[in-house]
């Protein structure tokens, strides 16, 4: 069974280990992840510790097994995570909708969120839920010592209703 509700204080080093083995996943394909793991540890901690009113917590049976934030309370979906072992079973989809549902219940008529551009796996799911690729950076990442590029993804939530020859 599927719940969603909101992070509870104290519940930072829960939260921050399922986001960093979603990250470790999802560098895979930059590589060096290792290299940047404490670095991304206390990051996760930091966020989840100072920010946990943001964040939307996923559960599956009584286990949380992702999470997502809005960090700037907008339309940007800061962060969207999903606990490797539960992936590919819909979860991710019933989170995304809340999300999204709030977005909307905001008056905020797209959503948007980013990521780099070798995350298959994340670019695929967000394409399958009405997301398209609108930009394409490319940022030098002082950690990795290289250049990384990343692609921005948007979502009109709300329909703008006009257009051309349109009577009202």
């Amino acid at each position: 069974m599927i719940h969603i509700r909101n992070a509870r204080d104290g519940e930072a080093e829960l939260l921050s280990e399922i986001g960093l083995r979603a990250w470790q996943k999802a560098m895979a394909s930059i590589g060096e992840s290792d290299a940047m793991i404490d670095a991304a540890r206390s990051a996760f901690r930091n966020f989840v510790e100072n920010d946990w009113l943001t964040i939307t917590v996923l559960e599956q049976n009584g286990q949380v097994a992702g999470w997502a934030a809005r960090e700037g309370l907008d339309e940007t979906i800061s962060d969207f995570w999903i606990d490797p072992v539960f992936t590919r079973q819909g979860l991710g989809s019933a989170l995304l909708e809340r999300i999204e549902k709030e977005i909307a219940e905001q008056g905020l008529e797209k959503a948007a969120m980013q990521t780099h551009s070798g995350n298959s796996e994340a670019i695929g799911f967000f394409r399958k839920h009405g997301y398209s690729i609108h930009w394409l950076s490319v940022a030098y990442n002082p950690k990795l010592d290289r250049d990384v590029p990343s692609v921005g993804l948007t979502k009109q939530l709300v329909s703008d209703g006009g257009g051309y020859g349109q009577e009202f």
